[in-house]
């Protein structure tokens, strides 16, 4: 395969399975990507999470440009060398971050000017500054700077997002030139169909016409502006028209989720990547995901539960450790039972990813749909 070539292995339904070739190796999808923020996933290792099948880590633009900066994640060989992961990184613009700060952003044609959470700084970035620290930084993906509208947002707000993120879609895919790196655009829109649809049609115009004269293509597609606030429910009266409006040999990446249902459910309508805080930050609270529904590990009545987190579950946590002793190690607030939850977590949406591409592999994804539906896992979203 050449560098950022997608081959689709195979397809059922809607549902796709897809190879995706990085200088730092290929992934397959569906897949569920772990956020490394800060250029560590918190309370793993890089080798754990080798070990756990993590193909794809996320870092933070705005977190790693504010601390310790883009130049240093440079100087010290790019964001592998850094954090010592040598598989494929995506790094998100940090557009996400940058507008949850609603109250000290700027927007014009330019930019946008945003205060640092670290030290009160004023920070002024064009899109062509964001590629520039991108690319400093080094992942194998970058993503394009764009405006993520909240939930609820009046449709004139959502479509000034729509307009800003694509005018810098055109600026960061002309800005962008480091070879061994590609771009996704984002797809901006909020819950009106009509929007959405129209950021799809917006993005294609700008990679047309930079192929036109010459420049480059999206390496693949982020749909932004869901998980915002908004229900399960409402996310999906739209998503799956979204996803299949973009094109079918790249990959379509819904930013910021990360509820088991929800990635199987997505997966039908044709998403092929994930990333979401949810299971590190959950696990570090003491709540686990199972087979059974989420379980908060504070609760008296497993003090006495000696088998494993969860028992059809293969992780390391559950095979070493029982109920009893990780809800011991939560509620003394010793750091290694936040440390086990996690493992879990993460290996629990990890493996679900895998068994839905085996799904999609051997064209049975309606039945590991309906069977996931009906399981006690899925009415816990």
């Amino acid at each position: 395969m050449a560098l950022f070539d997608c081959i689709i292995d195979a397809t059922s339904g809607h549902a796709r399975a897809l190879t995706y070739e990085t200088v730092h190796g290929s992934f397959q999808t569906p897949m569920f990507m772990p956020v490394g923020t800060r250029a560590t996933v918190k309370g793993i290792t890089t080798d754990q999470l080798r070990e756990l099948g993590s193909q794809v880590v996320l870092a933070n633009t705005y977190h790693l440009a504010m601390r310790p900066g883009a130049e240093v994640v440079a100087e010290a060989g790019g964001i592998h060398a850094f954090m010592n992961y040598d598989g494929p990184i995506l790094t998100d613009s940090g557009g996400f971050q940058v507008f949850s700060l609603a109250d000290t952003v700027k927007l014009d044609d330019d930019g946008v000017t945003f205060q640092s959470v670290y030290d009160g700084e004023k920070v002024h970035w064009t899109p062509e500054e964001n590629m520039e620290v991108q690319q400093l930084i080094g992942a194998d993906i970058a993503m394009q700077l764009d405006q993520c509208a909240p939930y609820p947002a009046t449709k004139e707000f959502v479509q000034q997002a729509v307009d800003y993120s694509s005018a810098w879609a055109k600026r960061c895919l002309a800005a962008h030139t480091r070879a061994d790196q590609t771009l996704f655009g984002i797809v901006q829109g909020g819950m009106h169909l009509d929007l959405r649809l129209e950021s799809v049609r917006r993005l294609l115009e700008v990679e047309d016409e930079s192929v036109a004269h010459g420049g480059r293509r999206f390496g693949g597609f982020g749909i932004g502006g869901y998980s915002v606030g908004e229900s399960h429910d409402v996310m999906f009266e739209t998503l799956g028209d979204v996803a299949r409006a973009l094109p079918e040999n790249r990959p379509r990446y819904l930013m910021g989720v990360g509820n088991p249902t929800t990635l199987v459910c997505a997966v039908a309508e044709g998403v092929d990547m994930f990333d979401c805080v949810l299971a590190t930050r959950t696990g570090r609270m003491g709540t686990a995901f199972s087979s059974q529904g989420r379980m908060n590990m504070k609760n008296a009545k497993h003090k006495r539960d000696f088998g494993p987190l969860d028992s059809e579950c293969s992780c390391p946590a559950c095979a070493n450790y029982s109920r009893a002793y990780i809800r011991h190690l939560v509620v003394q607030g010793e750091m290694l039972g936040g440390i086990l939850v996690t493992i879990h977590n993460l290996h629990y949406l990890l493996d679900l990813m895998r068994r839905a591409r085996q799904a999609v592999l051997n064209d049975e994804y309606d039945v590991f749909l309906s069977e996931w539906m009906s399981s006690p896992a899925a009415l816990d979203y």
